[in-house]
C-alpha cells in the first residue's frame, strides 16, 4: 500500500495555490491523474520522487520515504523528453541504471528494440527513444513507475503502440503506476483508477472508466470538444469541431450557429443518433 498525505505552496497563474494530496493506492494498481495545466500534477511526481520537498508524509509498504534521497527511493519515473544519455548506446543507456545484461536484453526483446541495441540516441525517431526511456526505467525493477505525459509528443499510431508496451511491462514486472495524462482514451485504456486535481485540490477520484463515461439522460454518447469554426453552406450552417485528434462537423440551424462562438468548448452528444452540440 501507498500511502501519500502531503502539502506545498505553489506559485500558480493567479497567485499562491495549495497542493493537498491524501491518497491511498493498492499495489499493482494502475492509477491516472488528470486535470488542467497548473493543478500540481506533475509536482506531485516529483514529490513522489524526491525531487521536490513538501510537508505531510510519503509511505510505501510502511516504510516512510519522506526523508528518503532520490537515490534510495525505489521508483523508475519517465519524463515527456527521454532525458537519455546521447553518447551512450541504447543497451549502455539501460546497463548504466544496472549492470545487469539479462534484464538489459529482456526489455529491448519486449519492446522490440533488440535490433537497435548498438544505435546511439541520435539515430532513433522519438517513439524508439520513449521505449528506451521506458526500458530504462524499469532496470531497477522499481517498486513505483511515475509518467509524466511520456506519450504527449508522439503520433496516435506511435501513441496506441507505446500504450501497449506499458501495459504490458506494468503487469509483468508488477509495479505500481502513476501516469499523468491529459488523454481520455489512453486513460481508459491503461488506468484502472483515476484522479482529477483542480487547483491542487482533488476533484474526481474513483474508477477511470466509470468516471470517463458519465453522460446525461438516454444520450448514446457525449464529447467534449471545442468549435473551430461555424461554415453556412446554404440554408444550414455547420459547426467544425475539434475532438481529440478527429475534426467532425454537425449540421446547426440559424438560431442555433448564433448561440455558439469559434473557440468554445462544447459537449458533442447524440440522442435517436442525431448529434448535437451543447455548451
Amino acid at each position: 500500500m501507498i500511502k501519500i498525505n502531503i502539502s506545498k505552496t505553489l506559485q500558480g497563474s493567479s497567485g499562491d495555490m495549495s497542493l493537498r494530496v491524501k491518497l491511498d493506492i493498492k499495489e499493482q494498481d494502475f492509477l491516472a491523474i488528470s486535470g488542467k495545466s497548473g493543478s500540481g500534477k506533475t509536482t506531485l511526481l516529483r514529490i513522489l520522487a524526491g525531487l521536490e520537498d513538501s510537508n505531510g508524509e510519503i509511505e510505501i509498504s510502511g516504510i516512510s520515504w519522506k526523508d528518503f534521497p532520490v537515490q534510495k527511493r525505489n521508483i523508475g519515473f519517465v519524463f515527456q523528453d527521454y532525458a537519455l544519455f546521447e553518447n551512450m548506446s541504447v543497451e549502455k543507456n539501460l546497463l548504466f541504471v544496472n549492470d545487469d545484461k539479462k534484464l538489459a536484453k529482456h526489455l529491448l526483446e519486449l519492446t522490440q528494440l533488440t535490433s537497435l541495441a548498438k544505435r546511439l540516441p541520435n539515430k532513433l525517431s522519438g517513439g524508439q527513444k520513449q521505449r528506451v526511456a521506458l526500458c530504462r526505467a524499469f532496470m531497477k525493477r522499481p517498486k513505483l513507475l511515475l509518467l509524466d505525459e511520456p506519450l504527449s509528443a508522439l503520433d496516435p499510431l506511435m501513441r496506441a503502440k507505446l500504450q501497449d508496451d506499458i501495459l504490458k511491462l506494468h503487469k509483468e514486472f508488477k509495479t505500481t503506476t502513476i501516469m499523468v495524462s491529459h488523454d481520455p482514451s489512453e486513460i481508459y485504456k491503461l488506468s484502472n483508477r483515476l484522479v482529477v486535481l483542480e487547483d491542487g485540490k482533488i476533484i474526481k477520484d474513483g474508477c477511470a472508466k466509470d468516471i470517463l463515461l458519465q453522460t446525461q439522460g438516454s444520450q448514446k454518447f457525449s464529447l467534449k470538444g471545442e468549435i473551430l469554426d461555424i461554415v453556412k453552406a446554404d440554408i444550414i450552417f455547420i459547426a467544425v469541431v475539434a475532438i481529440g485528434q478527429q475534426i467532425v462537423e454537425i449540421v446547426l440551424d440559424e438560431d442555433e450557429s448564433k448561440s455558439f462562438k469559434i473557440g468554445q468548448s462544447v459537449h458533442v452528444s447524440t440522442k435517436a443518433f442525431a448529434p448535437n452540440i451543447t455548451a
